[in-house]
Parts: C-alpha cells; structure tokens; sequence
C-alpha cells in the first residue's frame, strides 16, 4: 500500500483488520478518550495506561470465583457450574474433600485450619495441682494425729480413760476415720479399674464404720436413760460385745450395697468426652475418671448420710445427759457440726455441676467435706483424752464401780422426787428414802434425796451428783 505495509487478505477474502482501543477517562475533572492498546492480528494493550473503577491500576481477576483456601468448601451456585462460594468447615468438622466437610469422629476434633482431625487432649486431676494439694495436706496431717491417737489408746489401753471410752467401739470409730483420710489419696490417684474398685468400696465405708460406731453409742446411752424411767432392769444388748454386733450389722449393710452394685454394673475407667465438649473445639477436652455418676455418688453415700441424720437425732434426744456420761454431749456436738459441713458441700458439689473445673471443684469439695467429718469426730471425741492422759495422769484413776442396777434406781427415784418437789413453793423437796442397792463390791448403798441434790452413801464413802438430773454417780 501507499504508506508501504504489505496488503494482506485472510481465506475469507477479507484484509485484517487495524484497530485503536479507547477508554473514556475522567482526569482532573476532564473527560476524554486515551489510547491503551492497538489491534493488528492480536491485541497489544498497555495495562498501565488502563484505569479500572475507582480509580486503581489493579487488574481485576478475570475469574468467576477464587478458589477455597484451607478449610473451605467449594458450594457450587445454581446454573452456573463455572462459579462457586467458599464455605468454611465449622465446629467440629472438617474438610473431607473439596465440595465437603464431614465430621470428626468421637474423641477427636480438626486441627486448626480444620483440613484433618486429631485426638481431642485428655485430663485429669493430678497430684501437683492445687485442687488435689490442699485435700492431699489434710489428709496427710490427720492420719498422722489418727496414728497418734492409736498409739496412745495402745499405750495406756488398761487405764480408766481409756476403758471409759468404751475400748472396743473407740478403735471401730478410729478405724473409720482413718479411712476417711484414705479416700482422699483414692480419689486423686489416676482412674482405673483398680481405683475405681477402691473408691466404690472405701468412699462410703470410712464413713458408715464411724457412723454406725457414733450411731451404736448414743443408742446404748438412750436406751439405758430410757430404761430407767421405766423400771430397775437393765436393758439389753449394752455389752461391749453386743455393741460390736450392732456396728458391724449396720455396717455389713453398706458393703452388701456395695457388692450388688458391683454385680449389676461392674466398676471401669472411662474418658468422658462430653462434660468439656466446648463449642470452641480448641477448648475440648476429655475426662479421665470413673463410671460413677452424681446419682450414684449420693446413692453411695446416702446410707452413711442416713446413719449420720439418725445419729444426730439420738444426740439431741441424749442432750441432758450429764457430761460425765458416755461422752453424750461431745458425740453431740460432733454431730451438729458434721451436719453443717454436708449441708454446705451438698450446694457446692451439684451448683457446680456444669462448670468446665467440674472435675477439680467436686473432687475437691468431696475430699475436703470426708476430711473434716473425720477431723471433727477425731477433735471433739479423742483430742480431749488424749491430753488428759499425755498432761494430766492426776485425773486418770480409777473410780469406785458401780453396778448398773444401782445407777437405774437412783435415776428413777430421783425423778419421782424432782416431780414431788415442784409443787413446793421454794421449789425443794426434802426427803429421805433409803435402799438396799447391790454394788459389784457388795456393800450397800444408801441413796437419799435432800433439797435438789442427790446423795449415795456406802459404808464411810458419800457420793453427790450434779443435781436431781444428775444420771451418773460422781466420786
């Protein structure tokens, strides 16, 4: 041609076609058409003269849609095969392919772009933790005072104290409380069937042998008052080894429990997944512990629970037994306190039943409520002996015996006169009543009430209670 680029035709006839491309653009407020490319055969565009909107160079991506970065899924869009949206695999799903998320299978969750699944981390309370710490220092000091108390009962077994205290239901109630702080170390250790067996056994079984002991004592303390307002015959079963049938009875009841228990559903560790099963599946975790439920938990110890209730009532129906007798008043005062612990760990233990520290929280309350029954029985029933015969022997001698037969009679015919002499103005009867009553020694004694007090006179001895409510014969 004229401006000499050789003429060409393509097989249709046709010449090729030169074209200018145009964008209109807007710059400094000025419209105007810009040369960004030419075509000749092929197209030759200049990007960096193009202006895309809002006024930015990036060239767009000339894609329907991006594909998914990691743990998104590839929803397909309805008619158009071409495009899709990316949808990420949530909770505890992941990726399976690129159009699906599937769930992780129990006891796992997805990692943390959620392309694979791994095992979800197992706890347990261990024994550096503070939860496990405290109870397990507890523990540690009261069976150490428990041996101590032991040693001591051993050591000076034949003396009055000691006798008094009814040697044979004291080493049952030791026996119990030592085991209560025993628990302590079963129910921090890592669960298997053999921890698990244990604490099935021994968690209700510490406390219903010092239960049943308490239990059997202030019983015989009834039942001995009782009998004396109603005639001079001793009542039956008061042997120390009628009372050891007794507490064993009581307490066969809670092993038999035990046994069918372990027959209809035999003791296993299991890791419980749903307990901290967070919706955040990085927060999950999993439960090392036994197969025992809340339910069956109170099952377990609902039996000492009822000796204990039962044994509380027999305290306040003993409460105006002199404090001389039988250790009426400080089994009282044990069980008073014994039942305000259970009554604050009952809200703690089931309020805190859907916390994430379930585990730590009941454990804890658990072991520390065991151990402060146990410390109370141990303070208030054989701390006080205990000083009496390591700082005081003066106080441990012998006193005069008596016959049972004697104490009865004295009670009743103090109780008559005491009815007597309410009607008198001054409120004193003065009477003199005089019996025949057979000591083990099998002298006389004579018994004579005079105003409010209580008199028994044997051979050049006399003897004065506390008062017409007085029940026991003081030296």
């Amino acid at each position: 041609g004229i401006a000499g680029n050789p003429v060409l035709f393509n097989e249709n006839g046709d010449a090729p076609g030169r074209y200018n491309i145009y964008q209109y653009q807007i710059k400094n407020n000025t419209a105007e058409y810009k040369v960004i490319g030419q075509w000749t055969n092929h197209l030759h565009l200049n990007t960096h003269a193009i202006q895309w909107p809002g006024g930015t160079h990036q060239v767009p991506l000339s894609t329907c849609s991006r594909p998914c970065g990691p743990g998104e899924r590839m929803k397909v869009v309805k008619g158009t095969p071409c495009c899709w949206h990316c949808e990420r695999c949530e909770g505890y799903q992941f990726r399976a392919d690129r159009y699906t998320c599937k769930m992780c299978p129990f006891g796992q969750r997805p990692n943390e772009n959620h392309m694979y699944c791994q095992d979800i981390p197992i706890v347990q309370l261990e024994w550096t933790s503070p939860w496990a710490v405290i109870p397990v220092i507890i523990a540690i000091i009261g069976i150490m005072a428990t041996l101590f108390v032991v040693v001591t009962f051993i050591r000076y077994n034949d003396t009055p104290i000691v006798k008094a205290s009814g040697r044979e239901l004291s080493y049952v109630l030791l026996t119990g409380i030592f085991l209560c702080y025993a628990t302590t170390f079963l129910m921090i250790s890592k669960p298997n069937m053999g921890i698990c067996s244990l604490r099935r056994i021994f968690l209700g079984l510490g406390m219903s042998i010092s239960y049943a002991a308490l239990l059997t004592k202030t019983n015989r303390i009834y039942r001995i008052f009782e009998q004396g307002k109603k005639s001079v015959s001793a009542p039956r079963l008061i042997s120390p080894a009628s009372q050891l049938v007794i507490t064993f009875s009581l307490i066969s009841l809670q092993l038999m429990g035990v046994c069918i228990w372990f027959l209809v559903d035999p003791p296993q560790a299991i890791t419980d997944y749903h307990d901290q099963r967070t919706s955040n599946p990085v927060l999950a975790r999993g439960v090392r512990k036994c197969d025992i439920s809340d339910l069956s938990l109170i099952c377990l110890l609902g039996y000492s629970m009822l000796l204990m209730v039962t044994c509380t009532v027999y305290a306040i129906k003993t409460r105006g037994v002199p404090e001389t007798f039988n250790e009426a008043k400080p089994i009282g005062f044990t069980m008073y306190t014994t039942c305000i612990i259970w009554l604050a760990f009952i809200p703690i233990f089931f309020g805190t039943s859907q916390s994430n520290e379930k585990l730590y929280i009941q454990t804890t309350t658990l072991t520390i409520s065991v151990s402060l029954s146990a410390s109370v029985s141990l303070g208030m029933l054989y701390m006080p002996k205990v000083y009496v015969v390591l700082f005081h022997p003066e106080q441990n001698v012998p006193k005069r015996k008596r016959s049972l037969k004697a104490v009865v009679t004295a009670t009743t015919m103090s109780n008559k006169f005491t009815q007597k002499g309410s009607f008198r103005p001054n409120g004193e009867a003065k009477s003199e009543v005089c019996e025949s009553l057979e000591t083990q020694g099998g002298l006389p004694l004579e018994v004579m009430i005079h105003g409010s007090r209580l008199y028994v006179n044997s051979g050049d001895r006399k003897q004065c209670s506390a008062g017409l409510a007085g029940l026991d014969l003081v030296s």
